[in-house]
């Protein structure tokens, strides 16, 4: 039980960061930025987990299991943020509090993204600032 820990947990496609339309997310990876994020010398008593899944009920079975166990879950769901009613149950079923992040800002883009089932049930949502989206949501946590 680390209740140091911030999971960050990112949803489909987002494995392809760094190789996906860059002009949109960038050319940096996530697990490049990911190895950037934890040598942030404020995190030294932070531990940062990450998970990504293309699948909408293992990003559930990671939300269930980090009940109880976190200081705060950083969420990117992607698309899933746009249709998942499932996912923002288990938002609402656990007591971790949790940041929505997106690396673009979703209300500029296509109407469909400007949805979000996610942002109603998260303590708050960050987005539109590229990758620094995830390092604002974990500083929200520790401040």
């Amino acid at each position: 039980m680390l209740k140091n820990e911030i999971a960050i947990i990112n949803g489909p496609n987002l494995n392809l960061i760094g190789k996906r339309e860059p002009t949109f997310y960038g050319d940096l990876s996530m697990n490049k930025y990911f190895l950037k994020l934890i040598e942030k010398p404020y995190l030294k008593n932070i531990t940062l987990s990450y998970t990504q899944s293309n699948h909408e009920g293992e990003i559930i079975e990671s939300l269930h299991e980090k009940e109880g166990s976190v200081l705060g879950i950083v969420l990117n769901a992607g698309a899933f943020t746009h249709t998942s009613l499932a996912i923002a149950d288990a938002i609402r079923s656990i007591s971790v509090p949790i940041v929505e992040v997106h690396i673009t800002n979703t209300s500029k883009r296509e109407k469909y993204r400007q949805l979000s089932f996610i942002s109603s049930v998260s303590k708050g949502s960050i987005c539109g600032f590229g990758m620094f989206s995830y390092e604002l949501a974990i500083i929200s946590f520790i401040i």
